[in-house]
């Protein structure tokens, strides 16, 4: 591996998205961070001299002024999110709120050092950024809109005022398979979920396990694929446990974002010491069975333990560790229902991405997406009438529309003939599970005529996540030559 000076000795034309790139990531912008990464932005449009639009949410809007030859052209909006998700790997030292991402290359691949690299959406903005900074590049006027908190249910495009554009014809650059380009999205939103409880003291035997070794994933794009997740396999192991021995559960944490599939859940129990033996025991058994059953998905789902003193415990009281170990083992999850208009496609899911265990309650966050609105608000209903049993409360946190399919779109003809044109390939247009802010800018923005693609980036909402140079160069052509084509 090696730093992005490899990038530069390539001599690509996309050099400066990937300059861009590197100077966004030196900027921390997690979801419901975005202040100084907005900053950034409106300190850019200044420099160049370009009306901006910056509002209270961090928004910004970036108007250019078509260049010489186009001013009769039709506007274009380019489109994406400045927030990125923020996941890291055990004992890696950044800390998001204040530190910037460490940048590698490996090959064909810019990843971050043990973190997220927030490809989704960062080149956007890069994309955006190097246009804008390339004043040889022919273009109609281009009217660039960076939203805030995609990830944490779309509040940027929510709240934003777009009154000041004239386009309709938007490009959303959130996508992440070369080639594949995007029509309609699901779309979706987030409970939580509240149960309260009550604590005992008991004695007992410390112990400590977290179900770990899971992939993880897009909660969108990567929930049909059967993907372990840490939380509701944790219910699992509670259950297995406590069915075998008398148990105390005193902590439960997983996950951190409700729309990436957690990859570990941690508890903390107190068990009877003379039963250590049978709890090894226990996690032993119940471990081969979920190598065996997620062979194809996370073959390296494991059961880390260790074991304290025995000592007094503050642990769940009897009735609480009931309503707990049965919402988890009873909440949806996953994949809920297939699509019966894009055969193979998700329609419905859950994702149970975060939970914690507090002095008053257990809180969830789950995320619920459909490309059908009425099964959207079932699944939640479901999980509203499952917390009303066991005595909890819900709350909408995040909710957003479906991107529905437009049946008479000129730009999807003209950006597939110059796709064939350029790169002598046919490209894919399909929907998608994972939700995209089209839905809402369609809302606003009367007869929007939109797309959505990107270059190919894998591995998304990991520390996983991988984003290819040579793609990237190809999004870019792409890019400059559509807006140099359209007249």
């Amino acid at each position: 591996m090696s730093n992005l000076s490899e990038i530069r000795e390539r001599n690509l034309k996309s050099q400066k998205v990937f300059d861009y790139f590197e100077a966004l990531a030196a900027i921390p912008h997690g979801s419901g961070n975005t202040k100084a990464i907005s900053d950034y932005l409106a300190d850019f449009a200044k420099k160049k001299g370009l009306a901006y639009y910056q509002d209270d949410l961090n928004n910004i809007v970036i108007i250019a002024e078509a260049t010489p030859g186009y001013e009769s052209a039709t506007p274009v909006i380019l489109q994406g999110h400045m927030d990125m998700v923020c996941e890291k790997e055990s004992g890696c030292d950044i800390d998001f709120e204040k530190d910037g991402l460490r940048l590698l290359v490996d090959g064909d691949f810019l990843t971050a050092d043990g973190t997220t690299l927030g490809g989704d959406d960062g080149i956007a903005v890069a994309y955006a950024l190097a246009i804008l900074d390339s004043p040889e590049l022919a273009h109609p006027r281009l009217e660039i809109v960076i939203t805030v908190d995609e990830e944490t249910g779309m509040d940027g495009a929510k709240g934003i005022d777009l009154s000041m554009l004239k386009g309709h014809t938007l490009l959303n650059l959130d996508s992440d398979e070369e080639g594949h380009f995007l029509t309609s999205c699901a779309g979706g939103l987030t409970l939580m979920t509240t149960l309260p409880v009550d604590y005992i003291t008991q004695r007992g035997l410390r112990t400590e396990v977290t179900v770990t070794g899971l992939n993880g994933g897009h909660s969108g794009g990567e929930i049909g694929k059967e993907l372990g997740n840490a939380n509701i396999i944790m219910g699992r192991l509670l259950k297995y446990v406590s069915d075998r021995m008398e148990t105390g559960i005193a902590a439960l944490s997983g996950g951190n974002k409700d729309n990436a599939i957690p990859r570990e859940s941690r508890a903390v129990l107190y068990i009877p010491a003379e039963r250590k033996d049978a709890f090894t025991g226990a996690l032993q058994e119940l471990e081969a069975v979920l190598k065996k059953e997620f062979a194809g998905s996370d073959a390296g789902v494991c059961f880390r333990y260790s074991f304290g003193d025995e000592e007094e415990g503050h642990i769940l009281s009897y009735s609480a560790m009931s309503k707990v170990i049965f919402y988890l083992r009873e909440v949806p999850n996953g994949r809920l229902h297939m699509s019966q208009n894009f055969p193979g496609l998700v329609e419905t899911s859950l994702n149970l991405g975060i939970l914690t265990l507090g002095e008053e309650a257990l809180i969830s966050h789950s995320s619920i997406r459909s490309s059908v609105s009425t099964r959207k608000l079932d699944v939640a209903d479901r999980l509203i009438h499952l917390a009303e049993l066991l005595g909890g409360e819900t709350e909408v946190l995040g909710d957003y529309p479906a991107w529905e399919y437009r049946a008479d779109s000129s730009l999807r003809t003209r950006i597939a003939e110059l796709y064939r044109s350029l790169f002598e390939e046919e490209p894919v247009f399909e929907a998608i599970h994972a939700g995209l802010e089209c839905g809402l800018l369609s809302e606003k923005i009367p007869d929007l005529d939109c797309v959505s693609f990107g270059p190919n980036n894998y591995d998304i909402h990991t520390p996983r996540e991988r984003l290819s140079i040579s793609s990237t160069e190809k999004i870019w052509i792409l890019l400059t030559e559509f807006l140099k084509s359209w007249k």
